[in-house]
């Protein structure tokens, strides 16, 4: 993939939306603009939106009602307060707010889906969503409320207040009243939507897909950062190479266990330590001996949820939708979440096996009866010192944890405006789902890292293999030892914990590891 950090602007066009594309705006504030084809192909629709109105033509949130009220008629002179009292009426939704970047993402989404031009709202609420990314204007939107159905009915009429004046919205670090921080932005705020523009703001999924697309990134990462560290716990535990033969893994086929296997061989390629242990067993545990067939399951797994994100990416999901060629305003269910939700419950399954081997190879290393001579608990002066006994139970906290989250949402279903909307996704309770156990998983990776840096130390002191690791794995090692000593004499370790888990979410070890290894996958 393109690292994010490297693009600086976006142009949106309805079509063209990548998953870089979006981590780059969201997280990282690269500045975006609308094409001019897309500006054309949004008058258009509007244009008919307004003609459709004007004739009073029968067409669902245009001249009715919404939701199961689609059978009361609004006339004309009510359409802009209808659309208006949706957003008003549907910001709902409570607990904790959403991190900027996620909120970002749900502008940069919004905005995408309705430059395709089939939507029927004006050019200006699109530019208005753009300059409040390119200003940092961020609207506060509560994290619950959403059943997927009708898209992220709540998140989005959140999301939308402040371009009213309304609602609160974040700006500069501060949280201020929406009105307040648009102005002080010096972006100009609505008197009031006009017809079809309240349904083309919050029917979408552009709340879940924006936390399961920045959650899809972040575990693509940490697959990545799971071969290079469960490789690494191959100097500390002498392993055996021959598991990753590319023999093996051709004569079954999976793609990407060959991947992994193919990561694994240049990981540990030039080791010395490596080279002295290969006849001291016959085979290793599934932990260290299958991670290409426990991590390429993940990475197959990932491939379609990335295939089913960059569809969504470019996705339009309102309704009604309005087609030019011949005038036709058609309902449809394009804001149901089930696309969606189905893939992002397979990302939180896919992302919690990564640490459930991560956890299974640092017990390994910290239980002297599984470590192949190692000390028990990586001290070297057992008793009155722990050593890392309890990082192993930490990790096995957040694995446990993580198996609770990982039960799917996408198979549950509570019915809504009065049966009209009677099975809906729950896709973005599965992409916040995805969120929390990659954050769990990246933290159970740094507990890994931390760990297989000591059993390295301990390895070279009992210089029972010799002291020479492969030319990756010796500038991980040294790049964690800048900021984290030898732990011999207990302390407190939250700190390392710490330090360790900033350089897993910051992306510095995958740059420092490809910059070695260029082609690692």
């Amino acid at each position: 993939m393109k690292n994010p950090k490297s693009i600086n602007h976006v142009v949106l066009d309805g079509h063209h939306l990548t998953l870089e594309d979006l981590v780059a705006v969201a997280r990282y504030n690269a500045s975006v603009e609308v094409a001019p084809s897309a500006m054309d192909a949004m008058a258009k629709s509007r244009a008919l939106a307004e003609k459709i109105a004007a004739e009073g033509r029968v067409a669902y949130g245009i001249t009715t009602g919404f939701g199961d009220f689609q059978k009361v008629a609004v006339p004309e002179e009510m359409s802009n307060q209808l659309s208006t009292n949706l957003i008003l009426s549907h910001c709902t939704g409570t607990g904790d707010p959403y991190a900027d970047e996620v909120v970002r993402g749900m502008l940069l989404l919004r905005a995408n889906a309705l430059c395709v031009g089939v939507s029927g709202v004006r050019p200006l609420l699109v530019e208005m969503m753009v300059e409040m990314l390119n200003k940092g204007v961020t609207p506060v939107v509560p994290q619950k409320g959403s059943l997927g159905s009708s898209g992220d009915l709540a998140p989005l009429a959140h999301m939308t207040l402040p371009m009213l004046g309304k609602g609160l919205a974040r700006y500069q670090g501060e949280e201020l009243p929406g009105a307040e921080a648009m102005k002080r932005a010096g972006i100009q705020t609505l008197d009031t939507l006009v017809c079809k523009e309240g349904l083309g703001m919050t029917n979408g999924t552009c709340a879940m897909t924006s936390v399961g697309a920045l959650a899809l990134y972040d575990t693509i990462c940490a697959a990545q950062l799971a071969d290079i560290i469960g490789s690494l716990d191959f100097e500390g535990l002498t392993g055996l190479r021959n598991a990753f033969d590319p023999r093996i893994h051709a004569v079954r086929g999976q793609k990407g266990q060959m991947l992994v296997a193919e990561n694994m061989r240049k990981l540990l390629a030039g080791s010395e330590i490596l080279d002295n242990c290969q006849n001291d067993r016959v085979q290793d545990a599934y932990a260290l001996r299958c991670i290409p067939q426990l991590h390429g399951a993940v990475r197959d797994a990932l491939d379609y949820v990335k295939e089913k994100v960059d569809i969504e990416l470019n996705a339009v999901t309102d309704n009604p939708l309005l087609f030019l060629e011949d005038e036709a305003v058609i309902s449809g269910g394009n804001f149901h979440g089930e696309p969606m939700a189905i893939p992002f419950d397979t990302l939180g399954i896919a992302c919690s096996e990564l640490a459930n081997s991560s956890e299974r190879r640092t017990e390994r290393m910290v239980n002297a009866a599984l470590s192949n001579g190692l000390t028990p608990f990586l001290t070297t002066k057992p008793g009155v010192n722990s050593g890392f006994m309890i990082v192993q139970y930490a990790a096995a906290s957040m694995v446990s944890e993580n198996k609770v989250l990982a039960h799917p949402a996408s198979v549950d279903s509570i019915p809504s405006s009065a049966n009209q909307e009677d099975i809906v996704s729950m896709g973005t309770t599965a992409a916040r789902k995805a969120g929390w156990i990659v954050q769990n998983t990246l933290s159970v990776l740094a507990d890994e890292l931390l760990t297989a840096c000591q059993a390295i130390d301990i390895r070279r002191q009992l210089n029972t293999h010799g002291q020479g690791m492969s030319p990756v794995h010796e500038a991980i090692y040294q790049h964690v030892r800048q900021k984290v000593d030898f732990f011999e004499i207990d302390r407190e370790i939250w700190p390392d914990i710490k330090a360790v888990e900033a350089m897993v979410r910051s992306g510095e070890l995958l740059e420092l590891a490809q910059s070695i290894l260029p082609d690692l996958q």
